[in-house]
């Protein structure tokens, strides 16, 4: 499908998020860093809505509560307090953490403001344990140029990170707070991003400046971006948690294709006549037709004792199975909603239930009793009563909002670039003030002195690099955009090994097993020193440096030296070396007597190919190339 972005009035607004790296969390003195291992403490919660002073209440919340979900957390000392408990009031909001947002605000022209308010934004899907996230407005209304195109930053924010996800058995899920109040910032663009290759410079754009406070985390999990997304006669969808960058224009492209689609098939709805009104939710038991089925999911069901509910869709019939974008149909939405309103695992389809071993008869016969027609299609849940009723109501309200096109809503980002169903979108009602963190002033010398020492920009640190280094510019600016610009000075200012090949390491090497699916980002920048200080000191080789962080990425627990020794990567002594060579040339002496020195490309490729990693080329090239010369005069 080729798309005219501009013609469908596509239009994105950018909310990008990134962790501070500081020494303290957000509202404590805790270590902003994730634990492994077991946990020392764990306690069961359950999260309820509020109304605001106004006395409404936040769909979104109120639709988390409707879940029945209860949040089991776990924490260790090191990582979370009383504060991230819920169970005393927070601190007051890291300094340090403040610093670095108004350095970054400096940085894109934003105006700070004269005094920041911490708030309270409702969040009851059990990542924060008090209900609600804290979140403070730093500066307004700065810029960034991106391909000669000003984008305006609409507010830079600070907040704090939410507990991370570790499981979930039945209704009750497992978080862990040692993320919890960890130190984001947050940066917005207005939604002035008409396509999906400039979200994606945006993005990367925004994460260059971030880079250059040198004050943000890396590695997987550090760094988000949420995408507001909405084109002409759809619906302006938030898409929440898409960490990889090279994710944006696919998640934007499937995004907007889901929607022209759904407006397809509401265009379909009202050519066949179907009015809101003949959408009825008269669900019926239509358990008798099942009760000899071949359907292993229905006959769990009869075993059971649960009912088979089923409603008819008026005139839905060939569109619950149209496909929106790869891999998500009309029934896949409707299928996200029944599970998370009712609570099911899943529903079935007469566009698609004779896969499932239904057989024509069963179809005919739940047809019957609920009174549909070839027109039609019929939407069955299996499930306990109450599941049953609340999920075969969300399916009715979802065939409604289909008669409207496209519904506004939250998505979460899948690892593919597609997306699944989160929840509605928040309301005005989520946000008030957050009364035990006092307001901070932003002073004008504050800022001025701020001023006075901002980071160098994107553009002039590539000119030291090439200065101070001796890097070409087109290695220097991969620098710049890697995350490991910061490693790359320390590595080369605390070992011997050349900038030219740290840097082409750091960013092609790294970029290359990226591609072969090693999750480089797993090992931490102190292990990669040390890794880089294992071949300055002659204890491995440069060659081994691939091998030596794809076996880290999966040993995340493990030093650089264990990796050494597990991989037998040990360096070959010269002495060994020599009197490998020497056996080698004796093996082929023949071949050594015809060639001579062009033999050389031979013996090299030998020895590298079996002691790869364990001995250094250039020595290798060395030894072999005077062999060769002494064996010539020898005659």
């Amino acid at each position: 499908m080729n798309i005219d972005y501009s013609k469908i009035g596509l239009k994105v607004g950018l909310e990008c998020h990134q962790q501070l790296d500081t020494q303290e969390k957000l509202f404590c003195a805790c270590k902003p860093q994730l634990f492994k291992g077991e946990p020392e403490i764990t306690f069961l919660r359950r999260l309820r809505p509020t109304q605001s002073e106004l006395g409404q209440t936040d769909p979104a919340a109120f639709f988390e509560f409707k879940k029945g979900i209860k949040i089991l957390y776990e924490a260790n000392s090191e990582t979370s307090c009383l504060v991230e408990m819920d169970e005393e009031p927070p601190h007051q909001l890291n300094p340090e953490a403040l610093e670095i947002t108004l350095t970054t605000a400096l940085m894109i022209g934003a105006r700070p403001v004269d005094e920041v308010h911490v708030m309270r934004k409702v969040v009851i899907d059990g990542s924060n344990t008090t209900g609600f996230q804290r979140t403070c407005v730093i500066a307004l209304n700065g810029a960034i140029t991106v391909n000669g195109k000003r984008v305006p930053i609409e507010h830079i924010s600070l907040e704090e990170d939410a507990a991370r996800k570790t499981g979930a058995e039945g209704l009750t899920v497992r978080y862990r707070i040692d993320r919890l109040c960890v130190p984001l910032i947050e940066v917005t663009t207005a939604p002035v991003i008409y396509t999906p290759e400039e979200a994606e410079k945006v993005a990367f754009a925004i994460g260059r400046i971030l880079r250059a406070t040198r004050k943000v985390k890396r590695g997987l999990g550090t760094i988000r971006q949420d995408l507001n997304v909405s084109i002409t006669d759809g619906a302006l969808i938030e898409i929440k948690g898409v960490q990889e960058l090279e994710l944006i224009s696919k998640v934007i492209r499937h995004e907007v294709k889901r929607q022209i689609n759904l407006l397809k098939i509401r265009d379909e709805l009202m050519a066949r006549g179907l009015k809101e009104d003949e959408i009825k939710n008269e669900f019926v038991d239509v358990t008798s037709a099942f009760t000899n089925t071949n359907c292993k999911i229905l006959k769990k069901a009869v075993k059971r004792g649960n009912p088979i509910l089923a409603v008819k869709l008026p005139k839905f019939a060939g569109l619950l199975g149209k496909e929106l974008i790869p891999g998500l149909r009309l029934g896949t939405e409707m299928a996200d909603r029944a599970k998370f309103w009712g609570r099911v695992g899943g529903i079935l389809h007469t566009d698609e239930i004779a896969s499932y071993g239904v057989t024509e008869d069963e179809i005919d016969a739940v047809r019957k009793l609920v009174k549909a027609t070839d027109q039609d299609a019929v939407v069955i849940v299996a499930d306990v009563k109450e599941n049953a009723l609340d999920a075969l109501e969300a399916v009715t309200e979802r065939a409604r909002e289909a008669l409207k096109g496209v519904p506004e809503e939250t998505r979460a980002a899948n690892p593919d670039g597609t997306t699944r169903y989160m929840r509605p979108r928040p309301g005005a009602a989520r946000m008030y003030p957050e009364t035990d963190v006092p307001p901070i002033p932003i002073t004008d010398e504050y800022v001025k002195q701020l001023r006075s020492q901002l980071p160098e920009l994107p553009s002039q640190r590539t000119q030291k690099l090439m200065k101070r280094y001796g890097l070409n510019k087109k290695l220097a600016w991969q620098l710049q955009d890697s995350e490991y610009g910061d490693l790359f000075e320390t590595i080369v200012e605390t070992t011997n090994m050349p900038p030219n090949f740290v840097a082409a390491t750091l960013t092609e090497t790294f970029k290359a097993l990226k591609r072969d699916g090693v999750e480089v980002s797993r090992v931490t920048g102190e292990r990669i020193v040390e890794v880089f200080r294992l071949v300055s000191s002659e204890k491995t080789s440069k060659e081994a440096i691939p091998e030596i962080i794809t076996w880290l990425s999966k040993h995340e627990d493990a030093e650089p030296a264990d990796a050494v020794k597990a991989l037998g990567l040990t360096m070959i002594s010269p002495a060994e070396l020599e009197s490998m060579i020497d056996e080698l040339i004796k093996k082929n002496e023949r071949l050594i007597n015809e060639r001579g020195a062009k033999a050389f490309g031979f013996l090299m490729g030998a020895i590298m190919r079996e002691h790869r990693g364990k001995v250094k080329a250039e020595l290798v090239s060395r030894m072999i190339r005077q062999k060769l010369l002494e064996k010539q005069r020898k005659g």
